[in-house]
């Protein structure tokens, strides 16, 4: 063999492996997914899933660069294959419908996420996304949309996310996978149960719970004694009721856990800006004549309602600290979140 004919073998792919990928691609392909590892490439067609073993010639690495090229070739018309700059585009959700089904047929993982991250993903496309890229953080992606939620990948993706959530060792990723079961509402009742135990031992998993069922908290917890029923009805009024209910008594409570073993950054600014937006209605311009009856209450609610994410920045910019150490961190700015709460809870700190 010369030299040219040498440099010419390890710049392009084989006539075999060429020939055979594009046999595959020839067929209905649906998705595509490269394994440069097992050195084969994948693709998922009506009748399952059909597989193209390769045998690179030179770097591994640069090879399937070329196997990437021709997907793209043959998906759209990308001389050059999937580029960065679309990549980052098409990530923040802005890739055209009609492009969806093309991205997935390049066996790029960032193509797979630009599906995932489309407002107008099928139920159907979710099918193909999961058969490509079945990971923890796609099926969180994929479960916060309606037509998943409806279709028939919905409760798959939650069965997955529960059953894999104890393996999450990343506790903000943990948070989001609890916030996307409970948004999702495809638990059975034992199910959200089980979830809900395991959220009392690690109060971060409980913020999932306060955004998405206020006041259905699966905590038995009973209603604060008080005689309401002479308060002028206004806003506030209603809001002080709501919090003497058993339902906000619930939510008193578990947002006290909350605060008390507060995990990560994330966390902590989620719970303050859910926390303001509970107790919003304490900003009432008349709480305090309709409630001259409970000033320590009218005052704890409107205090509360002012709670939003950015006064935690300028102590979270100043740490890295997770778990206890970033409770003592915290202190000057929880302890008087926690003595409101408390107030209203009608217990003693």
């Amino acid at each position: 063999m010369t030299d040219t004919s040498r440099t010419k073998s390890t710049d392009g792919l084989s006539p075999d492996d060429e020939l055979k990928l594009n046999v595959l691609l020839a067929g209905n392909v649906l998705a595509v997914r490269v394994d440069e590892g097992a050195r084969a490439v994948y693709a998922l067609t009506e009748k399952g899933e059909a597989r193209v073993n390769l045998s690179p010639m030179g770097r591994v690495d640069r090879y399937f660069t070329q196997v990437r090229e021709l997907l793209g070739r043959h998906a759209m018309n990308l001389p050059s294959g999937y580029p960065v700059h679309l990549m980052r585009w098409t990530r923040m959700g802005q890739s055209s419908p009609k492009k969806l089904e093309q991205l997935l047929k390049l066996g790029e993982d960032e193509a797979v996420l630009a599906v995932v991250h489309a407002p107008t993903i099928t139920d159907e496309l979710a099918r193909r996304v999961w058969w490509a890229l079945p990971t923890m953080e796609v099926a969180r992606v994929m479960l916060s949309r309606a037509a998943i939620l409806e279709g028939q990948m919905g409760k798959h993706l939650a069965q997955f996310l529960a059953e894999h959530l104890p393996f999450e060792q990343d506790q903000t990723a943990a948070m989001h996978t609890v916030r996307a079961l409970v948004a999702s509402r495809l638990l059975s009742a034992e199910e959200l149960e089980q979830l809900w135990r395991k959220a009392l031992r690690r109060p971060h998993y409980l913020i999932g719970f306060l955004e998405s069922m206020p006041n259905q908290l699966p905590y038995h917890v009973n209603a604060r004694d008080g005689d309401l029923d002479l308060l002028v009805d206004c806003a506030a009024a209603r809001l002080l009721k709501q919090c003497f209910s058993a339902a906000g008594q619930a939510y008193i409570a578990s947002a006290i856990l909350v605060l008390e073993k507060p995990q990560t950054h994330e966390a902590v600014a989620l719970l303050l800006d859910l926390l303001g937006a509970y107790f919003e209605a304490g900003l009432d311009p008349g709480a305090n004549v309709h409630l001259s009856a409970w000033p320590n209450e009218a005052k704890a609610m409107a205090d509360l309602s002012q709670l939003k994410a950015s006064l935690a920045e300028p102590i979270l910019i100043r740490t890295t600290a997770v778990g206890p150490l970033l409770r003592r961190h915290l202190e000057p700015l929880f302890a008087p979140i926690l003595a409101n709460l408390h107030t209203l809870k009608g217990g003693a700190l």
